[in-house]
């Protein structure tokens, strides 16, 4: 049966090849439409079961930086200063919090002492005030703070993924695992370009290869909860980095980022495909670790 797009993208094009494959080799009908796209989808579409057989959500473009607050504001926000340091070592430098930081001679500040200790408010972990500073300074200087102990996150962590596009489509296939539902199909594009002042190798080229990639979610309430949460990752530029592929071995390419994605739909023999019934709850850990929980999605 004929595939009915009307005006497609070249993306949605290959999607839709690749998915009549698919169905017709297991025998069923193929039939996909693409649905207009709403200006702002309400939350409650995700839900509901009476979607078409194929429905694009939304494209999600990276837009550019707001002002960034000043280093020292950014551990003040975070830290409240101790009058009487604790007898542990500050982890960061390795020496006694009584004593200075061993940072002083290198971190310039005229807002911070070299023997000003704090705790981080919410963890309770102690550190110099410019090891921190240093540290900051060392990472994205993106407002947020990550506790060097326990990775407890403090404002709004960002990446430094490239600027790309997103797409989310469904179709009535299952998952291997997930046959009582039908499948979210979530297609990330990046394309070449040039490194920025937060990638290894600023003003070279970087690579982009195997774009666009195509990944799977089962569209069932978990599935669908972790959809939300990689919009918000997506968003703050922590899907993918630039760095050093660990399968080619390439240099300044795009690369995933600590949350692992599903890039095959009918086998799991590399541990990308389905089934797998610890994946969902994995990358709701992983989501989380760099920051993005369910709370985003309640203050959006």
């Amino acid at each position: 049966m004929p595939v009915q797009m009307p005006k497609p993208s070249g993306v949605l094009q290959a999607l839709a090849g690749m998915t009549s494959v698919l169905m017709s080799a297991i025998g069923l009908p193929v039939c996909l439409s693409h649905a207009s796209q709403p200006a702002s989808p309400p939350a409650s579409c995700l839900a509901s079961k009476s979607h078409s057989s194929l429905r694009d959500l939304r494209k999600i473009s990276v837009k550019g930086g707001t002002p960034k607050p000043e280093p020292e504001q950014v551990i003040k926000n975070y830290m409240e200063e101790l009058k009487v340091p604790p007898d542990e070592d500050c982890i960061i430098c390795m020496e006694k919090p009584s004593a200075a930081s061993g940072y002083s001679d290198m971190t310039d500040s005229k807002a911070i002492g070299p023997v000003a200790v704090g705790r981080l408010t919410k963890c309770s972990h102690a550190f110099h005030l410019l090891c921190l500073l240093a540290m900051y300074c060392n990472g994205n200087k993106d407002g947020s703070l990550q506790c060097p102990s326990c990775k407890t996150i403090y404002g709004q962590k960002m990446g430094t993924q490239p600027q790309g596009k997103t797409e989310v489509l469904w179709f009535q296939m299952s998952l291997p695992g997930h046959e009582d539902c039908g499948t979210i199909l979530i297609v990330y594009n990046i394309p070449h370009g040039i490194q920025g002042p937060k990638h290894p190798n600023s003003g070279k080229p970087f690579t982009a290869r195997g774009f666009p990639r195509q990944c799977y979610l089962p569209d069932n309430a978990q599935g669908r909860k972790v959809l939300e949460l990689l919009k918000v990752a997506w968003k703050r530029r922590l899907i993918f980095t630039v760095g050093t592929s660990s399968t080619t071995g390439e240099t300044d390419t795009v690369v995933w980022n600590e949350i692992h994605h599903k890039t095959e739909m009918d086998r799991n023999v590399t541990g990308h495909g389905y089934p797998d019934p610890n994946y969902l709850q994995n990358v709701l850990a992983e989501s989380a670790a760099q920051g993005v929980t369910e709370d985003c999605l309640e203050q959006q």
